[in-house]
């Protein structure tokens, strides 16, 4: 089977994006993400876009476009990544570094910075950087022990809190809507296009009609919520930041993470078929909420119509879902229950005992898994397990069915989630031997 491969990464301390894209018709095997850290790492010569921009590709593409006054980059991708970028496109032009530009604050956006700036290096990025860079400087232990579990990275050491403002800023200009500025004849329009995050930009070159789009399009639903934990990422700035592109009547359109899309026509079908799939689940989602639904029901019901489905590699309809319901809206269901510090689990032990003890829950549980209903056999494996942690049929049920969910899995996010959950399942369970 053929599968195409769009990646994203992060490492530990930067908060990053997607591992993997694949389309919908190709309807792939999710891989487990530390396989896909070679991509690109075979390139040997950078891909020439046309006489000025070029791609390298990794982790986080980085683009050169040459001028006869000097270069620009856009984007540097990760740390690893960088010197093999920087060695594979100054190969085509190794002219001065006269601006680098920020599509937004990722790590694989962000990684390679000291790679390529140059005295006089001016570095552009829009305005809200700052407090996304100071936002992930003060979760950094919180989303390193995510990323490590999501990306399938060992877990890191805990280290010292920089405090809320603690980011290193290396962007020398800010903008609010837009930014311009011409390099040896050749003009550059840096707009903001908030949807990935809310400092993310899109940068138009009209000599070339070539738009270079950032995280604002990959070949997956976008990931509007993501397991390991973000702000709210706003399906309207999606929708919004993708007419303002088509606007531009672009001819090439050059995404952060995968190829370049080229031809007027092409770049219309697809960027108009994926803003409608993201219109569609917001639209769908803010209707049942008026209509009283539970984000449960509509995490169940609202489906991507066939014309629309540009599959779930990275970005999942249900999170994105209940992203949308609860960015909205916040955590409260009605429920007085759950207006109190007590969770759900915190009855489990309670329910355990009255059904006559661990063995008894386990025993359904696993009823429940030689059913085929993973997800009810893992919530009764945790009933069983907040009553004795190291029962052991109760973990070798949770092992099963985390494994079975792994092999039906099609995305890159949850299969890096159940390989975690699945390593500390085996860890308990040899704990016991």
């Amino acid at each position: 089977m053929k599968i195409i491969r769009y990646v994203f990464f992060i490492l530990l301390s930067l908060l990053a994006c997607p591992i993997s894209y694949l389309t919908a018709e190709q309807d792939p095997v999710s891989v487990n993400p530390l396989f896909e850290m070679r991509f690109g790492q075979d390139q040997t010569k950078a891909l020439r876009v046309n006489d000025a921009i070029f791609q390298a590709t990794g982790f986080g593409n980085t683009f050169l476009v040459a001028t006869s006054e000097g270069n620009v980059i856009i984007d540097t991708s990760m740390p690893f990544n960088a010197a093999r970028h920087k060695r594979l496109l100054t190969a085509e032009n190794s002219g001065p570094i006269k601006y680098i530009i920020l599509t937004h604050g990722h790590g694989d956006h962000i990684g390679g910075i000291p790679h390529w700036k140059q005295p006089g290096t001016q570095i552009i990025a829009q305005k809200n950087f700052i407090a996304f860079q100071h936002y992930l400087a003060r979760l950094k232990g919180f989303f390193a022990l995510r990323n490590a579990a999501q990306f399938s990275l060992p877990i890191p050491k805990s280290r010292e809190w920089p405090g809320n403002y603690g980011a290193v800023i290396e962007p020398t200009i800010f903008f609010e809507d837009k930014y311009e500025f011409e390099l040896g004849g050749v003009k550059f329009i840096v707009m903001s296009t908030p949807g990935e995050t809310y400092d993310h930009a899109t940068v138009w070159i009209p000599k070339y009609k070539a738009a270079f789009i950032g995280d604002n399009y990959y070949e997956s639903f976008p990931n509007i919520y993501t397991l390991r934990g973000t702000q709210p990422r706003w399906a309207l700035d999606y929708i919004n930041s993708l007419n303002k592109v088509l606007d531009l009547k672009p001819e090439i359109v050059l995404p952060s993470h995968g190829m370049p899309i080229i031809g007027q026509a092409e770049i219309v079908r697809k960027l108009t078929r994926y803003r409608n799939a993201v219109q569609y689940v917001h639209d769908e989602t803010v209707k049942g909420m008026n209509a009283g639904k539970d984000v449960w029901t509509l995490m169940n019901e609202i489906k991507l119509p066939a014309e629309l489905d540009v599959g779930e590699g990275y970005g999942k309809l249900s999170w994105s879902i209940r992203g949308i319901y609860e960015g909205y809206v916040g955590w409260f269901d009605l429920n007085p229950a759950t207006m109190y510090e007590k969770p759900p689990s915190s009855v489990y032990p309670a329910i355990v005992k009255l059904t006559g003890g661990a063995d008894k829950v386990a025993g359904v549980a696993m009823e429940k898994f030689q059913a085929g209903l993973m997800i009810e056999a893992l919530h009764l494996c945790d009933m069983a397990l907040s009553a004795d942690a190291t029962h052991e049929i109760a973990l070798q049920t949770k092992l099963k069915a985390l494994e079975e969910l792994r092999e039906r899995c099609r995305n890159s996010n949850e299969r890096g989630w159940l390989d975690f959950s699945i390593k500390q399942t085996k860890d308990k369970l040899v704990g016991k031997k």
